[in-house]
């Protein structure tokens, strides 16, 4: 057998979805081509059988390192029981170079203190070094640097920082893996997966909503959710699918290696630092099984009528059409993640009537407008439109738009001596990038809102150059006209982009 991936014919057994395992093999889906997140939580179910298997091409390029995985990537869509014996293999001088170019190159350092510019500077022996350190088994992972950014909230959020070595190779396995694992994620799943979004996942989700008959909606947070990873069974979970030890190795060495923070090293005993680029793709791997399967099925063995879901990394959110199967799926999944050793925030897991119907029950009661729900940087709105259809809005959220003035603010106090050409050339691109964002249709006005809000700022900067100040309304008006960029959509209705994007195949009809 050839050394592409040396597989296990053996097949594993098929568990019970409703115990704690989560090992559950949907069934196939007959719309598998095109994978929406909220259309219906479809599974995936390649063709059975295996394929003969081919070496790594010897010519390293661009082209060899990303057809090297074609092979792996058939073996694992024609047989989701199969389990990789050899992968690491695939982990090849190219590859690592080709992730080091990949890397921020303004990434603050680890704790090695050594830098993208200051490595690329020997960058052949480097890599050639590093390539040779793993495969003699002398590698050796370093703690990550703890530091803090601020959240929306006013609290810290901690992010581990790897060193630059770390990262190369964590990048260089993450894309050897995404080829086994990809065909494996279900459609529901958004976050930090090749060629997804965080606005497809906001398109499926305003798809459901407006398609399917939703009217409870559960907005569900996991608590901490990187910092409580149970290790051993994050490694089982793995271990369904992949064989090689050397692969398991450097996934535990990353676990264990542990966290530095003001000269002191502390034991990584649960957890996976939150910003590590391998920690993204072991926290899907641990939700695929903790949570995604397991929904599926619950949708499929005990939903009474119909069920959206999208996910985004830890945050969640399921539609249902009755609220018996609402109430009865958040009881059900306390329990499925406690017993992975997770717990739903009791302050951001909300059940709330929401969705076409909502507006006119809740009018019928006297209970005023529907709430409102948080995903992934918009408050979602029961709105109406001008000739009175249910539209679902999309609105900046409050906390965070303030988070970010905020930080303008100090930003342009830093910058306030600097040339006024140079200030309006940075204010340009933060407006700009925020923008790309956020510019939603419904959302116009807040976009309109922020920009006045900057340049009200950028007057009170400039104001305090100097006590002779002579800048006025007028004059800052033309600096902002030319510099700032004016508030329009840019983006398409999510509905529009659904279909354009799962081609009109999406079960969300």
């Amino acid at each position: 057998m050839s050394r592409i991936g040396k597989v296990n014919d053996r097949k594993p057994m098929m568990h019970d979805p409703g115990k704690s395992d989560g090992l559950v093999v949907p069934e196939k889906s007959p719309n598998n081509a095109c994978l929406g997140a909220a259309e219906a939580m479809e599974g995936r179910s390649p063709a059975k059988g295996n394929a003969d298997q081919q070496n790594v091409p010897r010519t390293q390029s661009r082209i060899s390192t990303s057809s090297a995985l074609d092979r792996v990537r058939e073996v694992a869509r024609r047989d989701r029981k199969v389990k990789f014996t050899s992968l690491f293999h695939h982990i090849t001088v190219d590859r690592l170079r080709l992730a080091f170019q990949a890397l921020t190159r303004s990434a603050a350092p680890g704790v090695d203190g050594v830098t993208w510019a200051t490595y690329a500077q020997n960058l052949d022996g480097n890599i050639a070094d590093l390539h040779a350190r793993l495969f003699r088994g002398a590698y050796r992972a370093q703690p990550s640097r703890r530091v803090y950014i601020p959240k929306s909230d006013g609290r810290l959020r901690p992010l581990g920082v790897a060193s630059l070595e770390d990262k190369v190779v964590q990048r260089a396995v993450v894309e050897v893996l995404n080829a086994v694992y990809e065909t494996d994620f279900l459609g529901f799943s958004y976050g930090f997966r090749p060629g997804r979004s965080q606005h497809m996942a906001l398109d499926a989700l305003a798809a459901g909503i407006r398609r399917k008959k939703v009217n409870w909606v559960l907005d569900a947070d996991i608590r901490d959710f990187y910092g409580t990873i149970d290790h051993k069974w994050l490694l089982k979970f793995v271990e369904h699918r992949i064989a090689d030890g050397r692969i398991l190795r450097l996934i535990r060495k990353w676990l264990t290696a542990g966290i530095l923070e003001a000269g002191t090293w502390t034991e990584s005993e649960r957890g996976t630092p939150q910003g590590a680029t391998v920690s993204c793709l072991l926290a899907n791997i641990y939700l695929h099984y903790a949570y995604d399967l397991w929904a599926h099925q619950w949708r499929k063995r005990h939903a009474r009528e119909e069920m959206i879901a999208v996910r985004y990394a830890d945050d969640t959110v399921v539609g249902f059409q009755h609220r018996l199967d609402a109430e009865e799926f958040l009881t059900k999944l306390r329990e499925r993640l406690r017993s992975f050793g997770l717990e739903l925030h009791p302050d951001k897991t909300r059940l709330i009537e929401f969705g076409v119907r909502a507006c006119q029950r809740r009018q019928a009661r006297n209970e005023g407008k529907p709430e409102t729900f948080d995903f992934l940087g918009f408050t979602h709105i029961c709105g109406r439109s001008r000739a009175g259809r249910f539209l679902l809005m999309r609105r900046t959220i409050a906390k965070r738009m303030r988070a970010r003035l905020h930080s303008i603010t100090k930003e342009l106090q830093a910058r306030r001596h600097h040339p006024i050409r140079e200030q309006g050339m940075w204010l340009r691109d933060v407006v700009r990038g925020y923008f790309a964002y956020h510019a939603v249709p419904t959302n116009v006005n807040a976009m309109g809102e922020f920009r006045v809000q900057v340049t009200r700022h950028w007057l009170r900067a400039l104001r305090r150059r100097s006590q002779h100040d002579g800048m006025t309304w007028e004059r800052l008006h033309l600096l902002a006209n030319r510099w700032l960029p004016r508030a329009r959509v840019l983006h398409p209705w999510p509905e529009k982009r659904f279909d354009a994007r799962t081609q009109g195949k999406s079960p969300v009809r």
